[in-house]
C-alpha cells in the first residue's frame, strides 16, 4: 500500500482546505520556522489513529483545531483525509478488494472523534490495525519526529526489538496477538462467570425441588381445606333456610300488623279530616276576633292618646286664659291710669291758659310750657290708643282661646265616649280561646307528638306619636303684645 495524498481541513494551523500529493519518489516539505512543517506530520499521524495528546503538542485532543486568529474566526470542527494506493491487494481481508482505501477522521468541539474507511464509520481500533498490517502507525518509528534520531540510538533493546519487528512486518500480528490475548481472557472471565452462574442455578434448583415438594404439600392441604370448607358452608347454609323461614312467618305476622295499623292510621286520618272540617270555621271565627281585638285595641291606644292630648291642651288653655285675664286687668288699670293724668293735663292745661291771660308779660314761657303739654297730650293719647288696640287684641286672643278650651272640652268627652265604646266592644269579643276550637284541635290531634307549631311573633308596639303642637290662633287676631307699663 502506496499513500497518495492528504487531505487537511481545520487541524491547528490549517484553517482553509490544503492537499498534499505524496508521488513515488522522494517528497518533501520546505519552508521556515513555524510556517507548519511539523502539523503535516502530526496530522498523518493523527489520522493514522494517534490517541495522546501530548504527541500533538496539545494540552487536549480539542486543541487540535483552529483556535483563531486576529483576522479568522476559531473552527468547530477539524477533518483529515488519507487516500492510500491498493492495487496490489495488500490490504486487511475486508479491505482488499478495494483499489483506493481513503481514511477520514473528524473532530468536532467537545463532542470526540468519528473514523470512516471508504465512507463507512469504524472504530479507532479498526483504522490502528490497518496500519499495523501494513507496517506502519501513528508510532510507528518509519515516521521520524523531531529528537526521534537521538532517542533511536540511545533507546532499550525491548525499544529495537519493536523497531526489527515493524521492519519485519510482524507489528501488526503483535497487535493482533494482544488483542487476541484481550479476547481470551475476556472469554476466561465469561467462563468463570458461567462457572458460577451454573453454582447458582444448581442451589437455585434445590430450592426450587424444595419449594415444589412445599406446592405439592399445599395443594393436597388446600383440597382438604376446600372440602372442609363445603362442609361448613352447607352447614352454613342449612341454618339460614331455617332462619330465612322463620323470618318469613315473622314477616307474614308484621305484614299483617301492618295492615291493621293501616286501618287504624286511616280511621284516625278520616277523624282527623272530619274535626278539621269542623275546626276551620272556629279558625276563621278566632281569627277574625284577634283582628277585631286587635283592630280595638289600637283603637283605644289611639283614643287614650288623644285623651291625653286633649287633656294637655286644655290644661294649656287654661293657663293661657288666666295669663289673659291677668293681663287685661293690666291694661285696664293702666288705661285708668292714663284717663286720669288726661283728666290732670286738662286741668293744668285750663290753668295755664288762664295764666296766660292773667300775665301777657309770661307769654312765651308759657307757650313753651303749653307746647309741651300739648305733645304730652298727644303722646297721652297715643299711649291710650295703643293700649285700647292691645286690650281689644288681648280680648279677642281671649275670647279665642275660650273657643279652643271649650272644643277640647268637646273632643276629650267625645274622645272618653270612644274609648268607653271600645272597652265594651272588646269584653264583648271575649276571650281569644275557644272552648269549642279547643275541643276539635284535642279531638283532631294524632296519636303520635306533634311538631311544635312555629312561634308567631307578638305584634311589635307601635311608637307613641309625639303630642300635637298646639292650635294657631284664628286668622284676624292680632299678635299678642309684649308686657309694658305705662306711667303718665
Amino acid at each position: 500500500m502506496q499513500f497518495q495524498r492528504l487531505r487537511i481541513s481545520g487541524f491547528k494551523s490549517f484553517v482553509e482546505p490544503a492537499e498534499f500529493r505524496i508521488e513515488p519518489g522522494l517528497t518533501g516539505v520546505v519552508g521556515p520556522n513555524g510556517c507548519g512543517k511539523s502539523n503535516v506530520l502530526e496530522s498523518l499521524r493523527w489520522v493514522m489513529g494517534a490517541a495522546s495528546a501530548k504527541a500533538m503538542r496539545a494540552g487536549g485532543m480539542d486543541d487540535v483545531i483552529f483556535a483563531g486568529s486576529g483576522g479568522r474566526p476559531s473552527r468547530n470542527h477539524a477533518e483529515v483525509s488519507l487516500t492510500i494506493d491498493n492495487s496490489d491487494h495488500t490490504a486487511p481481508p475486508q479491505f482488499a478488494n478495494d483499489p483506493v482505501i481513503e481514511v477520514t477522521r473528524r473532530i468536532d468541539r467537545g463532542a470526540g472523534s468519528t473514523y470512516r474507511i471508504n465512507g463507512r464509520e469504524v472504530r479507532a481500533r479498526d483504522v490502528q490495525l490497518l496500519f499495523a498490517d501494513a507496517s506502519t502507525g501513528a508510532n510507528s518509528p518509519a515516521l521520524v519526529r523531531q529528537g526521534q534520531i537521538s532517542e533511536l540510538i540511545a533507546a532499550k533493546p525491548q525499544n529495537r526489538r519493536l523497531i526489527l519487528e515493524e521492519a519485519a512486518g510482524v507489528s501488526g500480528l503483535h497487535s493482533r496477538r494482544h488483542e487476541a490475548e484481550l479476547r481470551l481472557r475476556a472469554a476466561e472471565t465469561n467462563m468463570a462467570r458461567l462457572d458460577d452462574v451454573a453454582r447458582e442455578l444448581d442451589s437455585a434448583l434445590g430450592r426450587l425441588k424444595r419449594e415444589a415438594r412445599q406446592a405439592e404439600k399445599y395443594k393436597r392441604l388446600a383440597a382438604e381445606i376446600r372440602a372442609l370448607q363445603g362442609g361448613l358452608l352447607f352447614a352454613r347454609w342449612r341454618d339460614a333456610r331455617e332462619a330465612l323461614l322463620r323470618a318469613q312467618g315473622e314477616a307474614t305476622a308484621a305484614d299483617a300488623a301492618v295492615e291493621a295499623g293501616a286501618r287504624e292510621a286511616a280511621l284516625a286520618s278520616t277523624t282527623a279530616l272530619t274535626a278539621e272540617a269542623a275546626l276551620a270555621p272556629l279558625r276563621e271565627e278566632a281569627q277574625i276576633a284577634g283582628a277585631v281585638r286587635h283592630r280595638l285595641a289600637l283603637e283605644a291606644d289611639r283614643v287614650e292618646r288623644e285623651v291625653a292630648q286633649a287633656a294637655a291642651e286644655v290644661e294649656r288653655l287654661t293657663e293661657a286664659l288666666a295669663r289673659i285675664d291677668a293681663d287685661s286687668a293690666r291694661e285696664a288699670q293702666i288705661i285708668e291710669d292714663a284717663r286720669s293724668a288726661l283728666v290732670r293735663l286738662s286741668v293744668e292745661l285750663a290753668e295755664l291758659e288762664l295764666s296766660v291771660q292773667n300775665a301777657p308779660e309770661r307769654l312765651p314761657a308759657l307757650e313753651a310750657d303749653w307746647k309741651a303739654a300739648e305733645a304730652a297730650r298727644r303722646a297721652a293719647d297715643g299711649a291710650v290708643e295703643a293700649l285700647a288696640a292691645s286690650v281689644a287684641a288681648a280680648d279677642a286672643e281671649r275670647r279665642a282661646a275660650a273657643t279652643r278650651v271649650e272644643e277640647a272640652q268637646v273632643r276629650a268627652a267625645r274622645s272618653q265616649r270612644a274609648l268607653d265604646a271600645a272597652k265594651v266592644d272588646r269584653a264583648a269579643v271575649g276571650p281569644a280561646v275557644d272552648p269549642q276550637a279547643a275541643a276539635a284541635r284535642q279531638a283532631s290531634r294524632p296519636p303520635w307528638p306533634p311538631c311544635a307549631p312555629p312561634a308567631r311573633r307578638s305584634p311589635r308596639p307601635r311608637p307613641r306619636k309625639h303630642p300635637p303642637p298646639p292650635p294657631r290662633p284664628p286668622p284676624g287676631t292680632p299678635p299678642a303684645r309684649p308686657r309694658t307699663s305705662w306711667a303718665g
